[in-house]
């Protein structure tokens, strides 16, 4: 009879209103995400918006942890039911907050650089991408960018190809093209002229843009390939312009270096003896 009573009581209960709360808070800081991500993949909103948008959805995860946390707290000196809920919001919470958790540790461990080239002396030049960036941020950093580049990313260097020049803008050209980059400029090299392509690429998860201009100029034995990728706003890129100028000037080093296939030799056709004319025979 008691533990009857005890059960219906504990049916009946109605659960933790904090637990609750903190699972509605979760679900609604992740739509907000979502609409963020989704507002600067379309292009609706300038860069300002849509990151005030993001830091709302990452406060209100927190916000929902914190609540969280309370409801456990209650629901150890209370008891009751709503440990479930409470448990679904910290995990969403966290689901969200890992992603820029990790961003913020590369820009702890990266140097505070946003723009990326393989000639520091000499970088490819922004032209018509250069009309859609902030004012005062097309030109290269400077010297001091370079160092920090340098020690940060080693790996960021020309690229020397021994194939000729308007053989490794076409190579660029397919390469950008498979990145589904939009381009902007383009001009193969001609004599005289060093070739040049210009593009916008999208960041995978906010869909941010960043600019890569790629010069492509004669060298004693081919091609020297010159890349430059920059990002249009804040203080650091968390290495993400370092890896796209690497793995851009690694994925043309592969396709040069293919040999060309020769021509398929097509078999002699053999006549057909229906249509070959039949010769007359001489009559004796």
């Amino acid at each position: 009879m008691t533990m009857a009573l005890t059960r219906r009581r504990m049916i009946e209960e109605p659960p933790s209103q904090l637990a609750i709360w903190a699972r509605r808070l979760a679900i609604f800081s992740l739509l907000v995400a979502v609409l963020a991500i989704g507002i600067e993949q379309w292009g609706a909103l300038e860069i300002i918006p849509v990151l005030v948008t993001f830091g709302a959805a990452l406060a209100l995860a927190v916000f929902a942890i914190l609540v969280a946390v309370a409801a456990f707290v209650m629901l150890w000196i209370n008891g009751g039911p709503g440990a479930g809920a409470a448990v679904t919001g910290v995990i969403i919470s966290l689901m969200l907050l890992g992603y820029p958790g990790y961003l913020g540790y590369r820009a702890y461990t990266l140097p505070a650089i946003k723009d990326i080239t393989t000639d520091p002396i000499d970088p490819p030049r922004f032209e018509v991408v250069a009309r859609l960036r902030p004012p005062n941020t097309s030109d290269y950093p400077g010297l001091a960018t370079a160092e920090l580049q340098k020690d940060a990313y080693p790996d960021v260097e020309p690229l020397l190809v021994k194939v000729a020049p308007a053989v490794a803008y076409d190579d660029a050209m397919k390469i950008i093209t498979k990145r589904k980059w939009r381009v902007f400029d383009s001009r193969p090299p001609q004599p005289g002229r060093e070739g040049h392509i210009e593009a916008i690429a999208r960041s995978p998860i906010m869909g941010f843009r960043d600019d890569v201009v790629v010069r492509i100029r004669p060298a004693r034995d081919g091609a020297r390939i010159d890349a430059r990728s920059a990002s249009r706003y804040g203080y650091t890129d968390f290495g993400a312009n370092a890896a796209r100028v690497e793995a851009l000037l690694d994925d043309i080093d592969d396709l040069a270096g293919i040999p060309e296939r020769p021509k398929p030799v097509k078999p002699p056709v053999k006549p057909d003896p229906k249509k070959t004319p039949q010769r007359p025979v001489a009559k004796r």
